[in-house]
């Protein structure tokens, strides 16, 4: 599909690790221009961002692509602007966005385990991070006659998995894409959700694998399902449906999870 993205302006979040970096890099194959994000927080901090992204950026341009680097947490409005605003001043306005921004939630955090500083952090960092994405470049795709949203969900939404912020963060993330799809179709700016299912840090090691093994024991996921958990493929297999969710390959392709 080379071409099919042929200089569009895409923010993509959380583009730091796993599937964000993926579909930054797959984008960047398909004649797209990037702006890449980390948040800056966790382990390494504004450094370790810093740096991924560079070698990001650096990975982009050694491809013939273009791409920009903007460090922030999406799950603050001024950040989402910042970042919005850092690919339509570098490339002349915006044409797409990817919302990837997100944190693992404690399986283990039932609703009486969980800290509700914790809750509210991974509802902020999911959902409220898609919101001020969402929010913040609408007015540019709609300055471009139009665009593509694509929004990052899980299976994880079912709450077959245990915990409760992430789930519910997810599932509101899937209402929310459907609430925005409905609201922008009058404005031909398109918004999906995808359930990536990839192998990533939030969905590798000893502990996910344990994790998985309990919920299978408790009768909570098929072994069929544990078996798929297990041996998720790699993220670099999900970037082709970003990219043709936010190609004019899928002009008809709304309102979809």
């Amino acid at each position: 599909m080379r071409g099919g993205l042929e200089g569009k302006r895409i923010v993509v979040t959380g583009s730091s690790h796993g599937i964000g970096r993926a579909v930054a890099l797959g984008l960047a194959r398909e004649g797209a221009r990037v702006v890449v994000n980390g948040s800056g927080e966790g382990a390494g901090g504004r450094p370790e961002a810093d740096r991924l992204l560079a070698e990001l950026v650096a990975e982009i341009s050694s491809l013939g692509g273009e791409a920009l680097a903007c460090v922030g947490s999406v799950s603050d409005w001024s950040a989402a602007q910042t970042l919005v605003e850092t690919a339509v001043e570098g490339f002349g306005g915006l044409d797409g966005l990817v919302n990837v921004a997100g944190i693992a939630g404690d399986p283990a955090n039932g609703l009486l385990e969980i800290d509700l500083d914790d809750w509210h952090k991974v509802i902020s960092i999911h959902l409220d991070g898609t919101f001020h994405c969402c929010r913040a470049a609408v007015p540019y795709l709609k300055e471009a006659g139009g665009g593509s949203i694509v929004n990052t969900s899980s299976h994880g939404h079912l709450g077959g998995f245990g915990g409760t912020a992430y789930p519910a963060a997810k599932g509101a993330i899937n209402s929310l894409s459907f609430a925005l799809a409905t609201d922008l179709r009058g404005d031909d700016i398109r918004v999906n959700a995808v359930c990536p299912g990839a192998r990533t840090r939030l969905s590798s090691g000893p502990e996910y694998e344990g994790l998985i093994r309990k919920l299978e024991s408790r009768g909570l996921l098929s072994p069929e399902l544990a078996a798929a958990s297990l041996d998720a493929p790699p993220p670099e297999q999900c970037a082709p449906l970003y990219a043709y969710l936010l190609s004019d390959a899928a002009k008809e392709v709304t309102g979809r999870i």
